[in-house]
């Protein structure tokens, strides 16, 4: 089981949290202008990368706050946490210590 690191209830198990996808996906400013192809890709189309990505994450089963963790989809490691709007709250995790928080 994935150990995660909550930015604000510290380490849990990843049955508490919901992954909400790749992060950092800008909106369009101009909505009403899109075609529907247009729209249906910024609703659906995501990346899907080997390797080190950032998702977002909510920890649906505890303080219900959004946040965004720096994922490798190979290994599953989790390299950083940050909450959206803040600088990077957790370094590099190692082994079974999985998001030191710094605060």
């Amino acid at each position: 089981m994935l150990l995660i690191e909550c930015p604000w209830c510290g380490p849990r198990a990843e049955i508490e949290f919901t992954c909400g996808g790749e992060a950092d996906i800008a909106r369009p400013l101009d909505t009403d202008k899109l075609t529907d192809e247009e729209w249906g890709d910024y609703l659906f189309m995501r990346h899907n990368p080997r390797g080190v990505h950032k998702e977002q994450w909510l920890h649906t089963q505890g303080c219900r706050r959004w946040f965004k963790a720096t994922r490798d989809t190979v290994t599953y490691e989790i390299q950083s946490y940050e909450t959206f709007g803040a600088a990077n709250v957790a370094n590099e995790t190692q082994g079974s210590k999985q998001g030191s928080t710094q605060r």
